[in-house]
């Protein structure tokens, strides 16, 4: 697979502190914000971010702006918006890989970056403790935890019938078409029947569930990705609709209904985002601060949604749960 690699490089010292010549023309230094999803969607891990800042001593409004801009799953938009913040001039950059991919070689303008998979392999970065260039971040297992994901989900819900896997197939990021391919390993090698279904739009999302609903799907494998999680209230609306169990990447999921989840603590890796833009902010070059990788991983079920279901959890599962949602 042809990977496009992102090369960046500092301009001097002054492009990694305060005293940036955005912040020499006005009072207080920009952060520049871009998500992979919606405004009402990450409300909570904007509050994280906003915490981790405020750890380092920067208070939104008060002696740092911020910047935002939302990219809503729709990865259409992200070179229009990486373009925009960048002509904002702000102090530090603080975007998704997916977004890291269409900066321009050669920017001068510091990035925390959230890695989806290991950014050594996939994001052209010398190593986790010195990063070197322009780019430091933090590192989740957004696109290594599929194979573990269709794992639990057999536990829950054995049957011969096939499991659906809904992929999102205009993820730019390499990673994500790997851990696809890792979970179409797994399962040939397990003998269980898999489904790929794609949606990259609402409306593909409900086509795709009229589909497993016609199939009698024994279980959803939803893929991890930002669209998805923008739009989890339709996506597990319908599973609920279909009585189809589902398992998702983020416990925001089952918080609102849906049945399980396993997955990096968004919250967690946001606040260190925060903490690592305040880092720049105060005068630390990314180049040499490290790659924070999460290593809290959650299992979460909502056994509500379990009865709705008629699913009995095997004790062997509800006893692993870092959180039973009652």
């Amino acid at each position: 697979m042809k990977r496009r690699t992102v090369m960046l490089r500092l301009g001097g010292a002054g492009a990694v502190g305060p005293f940036t010549a955005r912040a020499q023309r006005t009072a207080m230094p920009v952060v520049g914000y871009l998500s992979n999803g919606s405004r009402d969607a990450f409300a909570p891990y904007v509050g994280a971010f906003l915490g981790g800042l405020r750890e380092a001593g920067f208070d939104d409004g008060r002696n740092v702006a911020i910047e935002y801009r939302w990219i809503g799953g729709q990865f259409s938009r992200v070179s229009a918006l990486v373009a925009e913040l960048i002509d904002r001039k702000p102090d530090v950059l603080v975007m998704s890989e997916a977004a890291l991919r269409v900066v321009p070689a050669g920017l001068t303008i510091p990035i925390v970056a959230l890695f989806a998979a290991d950014p050594v392999k996939y994001s052209n970065v010398a190593s986790y403790s010195r990063p070197g260039g322009g780019v430091t971040g933090v590192q989740m297992f957004t696109y290594e935890l599929g194979t573990k994901r269709l794992q639990l989900l057999r536990e829950i819900v054995p049957s011969p019938a096939a499991i659906t896997v809904l992929a999102n197939p205009a993820n730019p990021v390499p990673a994500a078409k790997d851990d696809l391919g890792s979970v179409v390993e797994f399962a040939r090698a397990a003998g269980q029947r898999i489904e790929i279904l794609g949606a990259s739009t609402p409306a593909e999302i409900d086509a795709a569930f009229a589909v497993m609903a016609e199939r009698r799907a024994a279980g959803l494998l939803v893929m991890g990705d930002p669209f998805f999680n923008s739009r989890r209230e339709q996506i597990i609306g319908l599973a609920a609709r279909h009585a189809i169990p589902a398992l998702y990447e983020w416990r925001q999921f089952t918080e609102v209904g849906g049945f399980v989840s396993y997955g990096a603590s968004f919250t967690d890796t946001q606040h260190q985002m925060g903490r690592h833009a305040g880092a720049i902010l105060k005068g630390a070059k990314p180049a040499e601060l490290p790659i924070v990788q999460t290593v809290k991983v959650e299992l979460i079920i909502n056994m509500k949604t379990a009865r709705t279901l008629g699913i009995e959890i095997p004790q062997s599962l509800s006893g692993r749960a870092d959180e039973v949602i009652e």
